[in-house]
């Protein structure tokens, strides 16, 4: 999702257009997240940007989304660009503790 969002509306009061705005990321979010993923992979992370225009965006976690959209209606924006990207990733596996202990005990 690459998107510019607008925070002004002629009918539409400011909070309840911040709340669906909200509502759209949350359900974009999800909707990423119910796909399947690719062999080889066991989760989704999400590569985010945030920031008055896409010139001056900057990158985000997806947990600071809704406190970036609340600060831009504080700044008196009238819009923000959020860019939100899923990508397939796979753990790290762990290193193996056993062997650890075992070099201790010689």
């Amino acid at each position: 999702m690459k998107k510019t969002f607008a925070l002004t509306h002629p009918k539409i009061k400011p909070a309840r257009l911040v709340e669906s705005i909200k509502h759209e990321v949350k359900k974009y979010l999800g909707r990423e997240r119910r796909k399947t993923l690719p062999e080889g992979t066991d989760y989704w992370a999400f590569d985010c940007q945030f920031g008055a225009t896409a010139e001056v965006a900057e990158d985000i976690y997806p947990s600071e989304i809704n406190k970036r959209i609340d600060g831009a209606v504080e700044q008196e924006l009238t819009e923000f660009y959020l860019v939100i990207l899923a990508r397939a990733e796979a753990h790290k596996p762990k290193e193996d503790v056993a062997s650890d202990s075992d070099e201790i005990e010689d």
